[in-house]
């Protein structure tokens, strides 16, 4: 686990696509698949597609405590009957506790389980642009490099895969963050099994001198 912190947001990536996000005494998770040992109060959890990894129930479940809420695509709101789920596709906007959020979309185009039927269809999941203090966060989900990522505006920290098979490797996310062009750039989803493992120091090399990449 390690972390970054910006204009009094800390950023902590805690393994594969599970982030931490606080503000003060606000905290928010994305994808928490991977959970500290902490009991840090839970105002917000993000999740980008219904896929084991990233909508993880039993986490979810625990770390909200009957309290807080969920935004989350239709697969996944499926999975979480009980709690507070706010059901979201790419397109939507809307401000929630102390952010705003916008969802973005987030799919394949080159990564295949079979001719023709990609690991993660338009439609499916969804990347989150939020903002917090000022701070505007990027969390890619699990997608290739994609037209829309060139329109997301300006980014301040951009969270985007780079381990391959599902999602882009790491030279397709550099051209990504050459594209979106955030001051800081926070590679995630390489290090949880032998399919999607990658060097984030090959990655480091190919993006822009201009943008800052924070290995965490």
């Amino acid at each position: 686990m390690g972390e970054l912190a910006i204009n009094g947001v800390e950023i902590e990536h805690l393994g594969h696509a599970s982030f931490r996000i606080s503000y003060g005494d606000y905290c928010l998770y994305i994808d928490p698949y991977i959970k500290p040992g902490d009991n840090k109060k839970v105002e917000l959890i993000l999740t980008t597609h219904e896929h084991f990894d990233h909508c993880a129930e039993e986490n979810i479940r625990d770390l909200l405590e009957d309290v807080g809420t969920v935004v989350a695509p239709g697969g996944c709101v499926e999975q979480l009957n009980g709690l507070d789920v706010k059901a979201v596709e790419a397109g939507d906007e809307f401000d929630i506790d102390k952010i705003a959020v916008k969802v973005v979309a987030a799919y394949n185009v080159n990564k295949f389980r079979e001719p023709g039927k990609p690991f993660h269809p338009a439609g499916l999941g969804v990347g989150y642009v939020i903002t917090i203090n000022k701070v505007a966060i990027y969390h890619a989900g699990d997608t290739d490099f994609i037209p829309e990522m060139k329109t997301l505006g300006n980014i301040d920290v951009a969270l985007l895969p780079i381990g391959g098979f599902f999602t882009m490797d790491y030279k397709e996310a550099a051209l990504a963050a050459n594209a979106i062009k955030p001051k800081i750039v926070v590679p995630m989803h390489y290090d949880s099994s032998g399919k999607i493992k990658a060097d984030p120091e090959d990655f480091k090399k190919l993006v822009d001198k201009s943008v800052r990449v924070e290995i965490i």
